[in-house]
């Protein structure tokens, strides 16, 4: 089989039925090219069923990178100095490791030299996020207050000094926190945060 007929998928990311598509060959023939060309480092699997063209992979800007991070683990939004990042509200952003938060279980995935670490939180703090874009990021003052939240608990380390505290609304921070547990809430109002 060819590899330029996989050059020719226009999507970030995709799965055996593309493969299968675009190279006219059945599904359990996709999956072997799959494997194959993971390989042979022509592919980058993202997760069980999903890869990417290694020129993609390699060539992602950050909102793809969000994307990517949203399908690892479904379901998940952009939090933490990710998001804080993303809004321009720190300098601490690495390329190629995306935070996340999720309902499903706490994680880090590597995938080639990319980390996607993910953070369980009860269902009822799962909110206070948007779809920007193709991706879903937690508001500004979501990111902030989850970083507060995983800190209390003694699971993040979150350093508060390198935030722009000014780009955050102080009304909405005080909205989002009241719903926190109580000890997250005496951290908050202890910093001066509203």
């Amino acid at each position: 089989m060819n590899f330029d007929a996989l050059n020719r998928i226009q999507k970030l990311y995709f799965g055996y039925e593309e493969i299968s598509r675009v190279t006219g060959v059945s599904l359990p023939s996709a999956r072997v090219t799959a494997c194959r060309y993971v390989k042979y480092n022509l592919l980058v699997r993202v997760k069980r069923g999903v890869y990417m063209l290694r020129k993609k992979w390699e060539s992602m800007s950050r909102e793809e990178e969000f994307i990517i991070a949203n399908i690892i683990q479904t379901p998940s939004y952009v939090s933490l100095f990710s998001a804080l990042g993303y809004y321009e509200l720190t300098t601490q952003v690495q390329r190629r490791y995306v935070e996340s938060i999720g309902l499903n279980r706490s994680l880090e995935k590597e995938v080639e030299a990319g980390s996607f670490l993910y953070f369980k939180i009860r269902k009822d703090f799962y909110r206070e996020f948007i779809r920007e874009k193709d991706f879903f990021i937690a508001t500004p003052e979501k990111a902030f207050v989850d970083s507060l939240y995983l800190k209390s608990l003694g699971c993040y380390n979150f350093d508060i000094s390198s935030v722009d505290l000014s780009g955050l609304n102080r009304e909405r921070i005080a909205k989002i926190v009241e719903s926190l547990p109580e000890k997250t809430q005496r951290r908050v109002k202890a910093n001066g945060y509203f």
